[in-house]
């Protein structure tokens, strides 16, 4: 699997760092801790809102440039701290995708994954053409609008929309989910160490919950 991102994205982010982790062997039945990430979360949030964070102000300046507004279209850091500042926990509902959470709001960096079984060949975080399709988690289809940033396989899916801020039903972590990729996106001042530190703990989390797990691969970039 290849994943990167365009050089147009890079020449218009150059503070953008990235972490990839690819794991064969997810099982739907494995029990990550969750309470050594969520516990840091609140110990941030006891200070201020997520607003106040660095991590997620950079990515407000980044939405703001890519001409959406922050507060409508919210990056899905931003967006997971906001509800569990308020509800105090979020919703269980794959071990994977709560260990995803759960690490996104420890560092309030976006972490996306994706069940490669439903990725084609390779993932390009580029400006999207407008023909790109796109399937929302209640089975509707829509197209990117032109030049949004996408994260785009190489037979025209759309497996996010507006960047950091929706993920595709398509590709979504299901039970039958085996082999994934998991991007994390950061542009604060510190992004390059946090993303590092980020993935190396995912990874070992992932070691130590999924005993099925054949393969944990770190990249950071």
């Amino acid at each position: 699997m290849d994943f990167h991102h365009s050089p147009q994205i890079r020449s218009a982010f150059p503070e953008l760092a990235a972490g990839v982790v690819f794991a064969q062997g997810i099982t739907p039945d494995a029990a990550p801790d969750l309470e050594r990430f969520t516990a840091v979360a609140k110990e941030r949030l006891a200070a201020g809102t997520e607003a106040d964070l660095p991590e997620i102000q950079a990515w407000r300046r980044a939405f703001s440039k890519m001409g959406l507004k922050p507060t409508q279209y919210r990056c899905a850091s931003e967006s997971l701290l906001r509800r569990f500042r308020k509800e105090g926990s979020l919703p269980r509902i794959h071990p994977l995708i709560d260990l995803c959470n759960a690490v996104s709001l420890a560092y309030a960096v976006p972490v996306a994954v994706f069940d490669l079984a439903h990725v084609a060949r390779s993932l390009e975080v580029r400006h999207a053409v407008g023909e790109e399709t796109y399937l929302t988690f209640g089975g509707e289809v829509e197209r990117p609008d032109p030049g949004e940033v996408i994260f785009a396989d190489a037979e025209g899916r759309a497996h996010a929309r507006r960047w950091t801020n929706r993920q595709s039903g398509y590709s979504a972590v299901r039970d039958t989910t085996d082999s994934v990729l998991i991007v994390a996106e950061a542009m604060h001042a510190t992004a390059a160490a946090d993303v590092a530190e980020l993935t190396t703990a995912l990874a070992r989390e992932l070691e130590r919950a999924w005993p099925t797990v054949r393969e944990v691969t770190i990249e950071n970039r």
